[in-house]
């Protein structure tokens, strides 16, 4: 049986589209919206609590994992969102 921890940790995996809302680990990731690569440093990321951020809009927000550090070189970032298809926009 699956815990809130694992189902929220599965979501999180490289590569993987969530709603900004649900971002629960730290790395780096794309905003599908934009394009602009969004770094998520452990600091802002509290177990149990929602992130330290909010966005609020009127169209839902989703962003992709890219990987787990928040300090990957841009040109490394650049190329893992290309090969997961996710337009760049940074």
């Amino acid at each position: 049986m699956a815990t809130a921890t694992t189902a929220r940790a599965s979501l999180t995996k490289n590569g993987v589209s969530i709603p900004f809302d649900e971002v629960s680990t730290p790395g780096a990731y794309v905003c599908n919206w934009s394009g602009h690569l969004m770094r998520i440093p452990e600091r802002t990321v509290v177990p149990g609590e929602a992130l330290r951020l909010n966005i609020v809009g009127q169209s839902p927000l989703t962003v992709t994992k890219l990987c787990d550090d928040p300090g990957i070189p841009l040109s490394e970032a650049r190329h893992l969102a290309e090969d997961m298809g996710v337009s760049i926009g940074f």
